[in-house]
C-alpha cells in the first residue's frame, strides 16, 4: 500500500526528533572530542611541551568515558594536565574525583582552580585540597606556580571563581616569576575583560583558560538557549582579539539538564615551544 504524504512527513519528523534526542542525551553528551592545538612554533614534528585542559567534570558517576578519558590521558602522557573548575557540584560526589584522579597516572603532573559549584555545591575545599593533593595535582586559589619541563618554565595561575568566590587577579600573579611561558586560568570567561585591564608586559601570559559555558549545551543551530552568569560575550573556541587571548572549553559534563546538543564535550590539547 503506499504510503500517504501525511504519512511520510509525520515519519520523517518521528525519526529526526528521535536522532536528535539521542545525539542531545547520549552522542554529544558521552563521546568526548579532542581538540589540539600548536602554538607558536610548535608543530607535530617538533619535541613539545604538551598541556592537557579538563573542564567541568560535574561529575556524577565515574563512567565508561571517563575510564576511556583517563586511558587516553596515560597514553598521551602530558606534561600537565589542568583542571578548570567545577570538577564536581555536590559535596556528597567529591569521593567521585578521587575515583577518577586514580584512573590517571600519578606522575603525571596536574593543577586545579574552583569553580562556582564546588561553592554552590558546598564542596568541603579542605577535604578536595587533600583529594587533589594526593593525586598529584595542586589547587590554586588567586596563586601562581612555576614549572620546569625540557629545561623550559612554565608559570601557571590560578584565579578563584568570578561567580562563587573571589576572584582576585592582582593577589593571583603576586607570585609570579618570569618564565617560559604562562598560562592563566580562570573557570568564568567574563572575568577575562578585568584581567585584560591589570595584565602588564613583565606578566607574559601565553593564554587564558576558561570552562564554565558548556559551549552553551543546548546549542540549535546557532541560537544558545541559555548562558550561565559568568559567562560575559564569551562562549567556546579561540578568542584571539583579547589581550592575552582566551580559549573557552565545552567542558565535559553537563549542569540541570543532562543533555548536550550542537556543543560536544571536549579536552583541549595545547602543544607549547620548547
Amino acid at each position: 500500500m503506499p504510503i500517504t504524504r501525511r504519512k511520510f512527513i509525520k515519519t520523517g519528523l518521528l525519526i529526526t526528533t528521535g536522532v536528535v534526542l539521542a545525539d542531545a542525551f547520549w552522542v554529544e553528551k558521552f563521546f568526548i572530542e579532542t581538540n589540539e592545538f600548536y602554538l607558536g612554533s610548535a608543530t607535530k614534528d617538533t619535541t613539545n611541551i604538551k598541556v592537557v585542559q579538563i573542564s567541568d567534570l560535574h561529575l556524577q558517576s565515574v563512567n565508561y568515558q571517563l575510564t576511556q578519558l583517563a586511558h587516553r590521558l596515560n597514553k598521551l602522557q602530558p606534561d600537565l594536565i589542568l583542571i578548570t573548575g567545577d570538577a564536581i557540584d555536590k559535596a556528597k560526589n567529591i569521593s567521585l574525583l578521587n575515583d577518577f584522579l586514580r584512573l590517571i597516572d600519578r606522575d603525571i603532573k596536574k593543577v586545579a582552580i574552583l569553580g562556582n559549584w564546588e561553592y554552590w555545591g558546598k564542596v568541603d575545599l579542605s577535604e578536595l585540597n587533600r583529594i587533589y593533593t594526593d593525586n598529584n595535582c595542586t589547587l590554586l586559589i588567586n596563586q601562581t606556580i612555576q614549572y620546569s619541563f625540557m629545561n623550559k618554565t612554565i608559570s601557571i595561575t590560578g584565579v578563584d571563581d568570578y561567580v562563587g568566590g573571589n576572584a582576585d587577579f592582582n593577589s593571583a600573579i603576586k607570585g609570579y616569576q618570569h618564565s617560559d611561558h604562562h598560562i592563566i586560568l580562570n573557570h568564568c570567561p567574563e572575568y577575562i575583560d578585568y584581567i585584560s585591564t591589570q595584565i602588564n608586559k613583565d606578566i607574559n601570559a601565553d593564554f587564558i583558560l576558561s570552562g564554565h559555558t558548556h559551549g552553551g549545551q543546548i546549542n540549535l543551530f546557532g541560537f544558545v538557549l541559555f548562558l550561565p552568569r559568568g559567562s560575559g560575550k564569551y562562549l567556546k573556541g579561540w578568542y584571539n582579539d583579547n589581550t592575552p587571548k582566551l580559549y573557552v572549553s565545552k567542558g565535559i559534563g553537563t549542569s540541570i539538564l543532562p543533555a548536550r546538543f550542537g556543543a560536544r564535550a571536549e579536552i583541549a590539547i595545547f602543544n607549547l615551544t620548547t
